[in-house]
């Protein structure tokens, strides 16, 4: 059986105008289903329920199983690599990811020998995903981007400005190319141990695009993310992979002509029929419903659906949104898309 959401991203066979988009949700696995709120709760914590291949696969397989969606993302979460670098963190319950901030003089004491292989759990939960997903599916692997894994690793947890980390660049610039370095590194190998065990394509969420000069974007966001590819290609990994540099703006231009990914995430505030013009020519866009339209269901939904198809209709698309799926989405307004886009196509 045909891959769709694979054979989208590697042009077999070329898209033609009127394909039915394939379909998946970033976020899909997550707190609006009630099978996961149930398995989460056997779990000693967040980090614990990730690094569980049992539990860990059973929520990348929840969706699929529900939605019958084109595509699973495997469960896990940007800030294993941290840890795997022998940095502290923690999932607070109402408060997210907290770690401790890193300092200058901390970058040269991570443990960059060995990091992936620290991860193995991880790898364990792709092949146990890819061993029970149908022939049709396709399993996504994925990281965090090295400047996003920075950030919260100076920053010590989500912030709206990055003012930190913006501050350690400007005042180390040569420690945070290390530390961006240091994560490029690790990240290509954890991302070509992902694929090695099954994952089909693999994602880099550029979380913490936004607000950053075309200067900046070049070093922070370019760079290390091209080296790390460059790495996951030099271990023999020869899988497509997606970028997602959210709220970039025209960086996200330079980004789908400097780095070298097969597809590209973009978030609702973008207009996919204007991107596709400044982009490589037959580049796969994914995207970008906006997320709340997802919470509120309805008319405005159906509307917003269709006006994503007819944004995207120029070229290959993968439909999704814009973000995430939030705990409060109805089940019925996810399957109110997929019959939408499917019915409508």
């Amino acid at each position: 059986m045909t891959r769709k959401l694979l054979s989208v991203i590697k042009n077999e066979p070329a898209w033609q105008k009127g394909d039915i988009a394939p379909i998946w949700f970033m976020r899909q696995a997550g707190r609006h289903l009630p099978e996961y709120l149930e398995l989460r709760s056997k779990a000693k914590d967040f980090i614990d329920f990730c690094m569980r291949p049992d539990m860990a696969a059973e929520a990348t397989l929840q969706p699929i199983r529900r939605y019958d969606v084109d595509g699973a993302i495997l469960f896990a979460d940007i800030l294993l690599i941290p840890g795997a670098l022998g940095r502290k963190v923690d999932f607070i319950k109402g408060t997210g990811p907290v770690l401790e901030p890193i300092t200058p003089d901390d970058v040269s004491k991570l443990t960059l020998e060995g990091a992936a292989d620290r991860l193995s759990n991880i790898y364990e939960t792709v092949s146990r995903v890819k061993s029970e997903l149908g022939a049709d599916k396709t399993l996504i692997g994925f990281c965090g981007a090295p400047w996003t894994v920075a950030t919260y690793m100076i920053e010590g947890r989500g912030t709206p400005t990055k003012e930190a980390a913006k501050r350690f660049a400007y005042e180390h610039p040569q420690i945070m190319d290390e530390l961006l370095s240091i994560l490029a590194i690790s990240s290509a190998a954890y991302m070509a141990q992902q694929a090695k065990a099954g994952a089909d394509v693999l994602k880099i969420f550029e979380s913490w695009a936004e607000g950053l000069s075309p200067y900046q974007f070049e070093r922070f966001v370019i760079k290390p993310t091209q080296e790390m590819i460059t790495h996951i290609r030099a271990a023999g990994i020869d899988v497509p992979i997606m970028g997602f540099p959210r709220g970039a703006g025209l960086n996200a231009v330079s980004y789908a002509h400097k780095v070298s990914v097969q597809a590209m995430a973009v978030g609702t505030d973008t207009s996919l029929a204007d991107f596709r013009a400044h982009i490589p020519k037959g580049m796969v866009l994914q995207g970008n419903l906006d997320p709340l339209l997802l919470r509120m269901g309805g008319q405005a939904l159906i509307d917003g659906v269709d006006r994503v198809l007819e944004d995207a209709a120029s070229g290959p698309h993968i439909f999704n949104l814009g973000h995430g799926v939030a705990p409060d989405v109805q089940i019925e307004s996810v399957h109110a898309v997929i019959n939408r886009i499917r019915r409508r196509s």
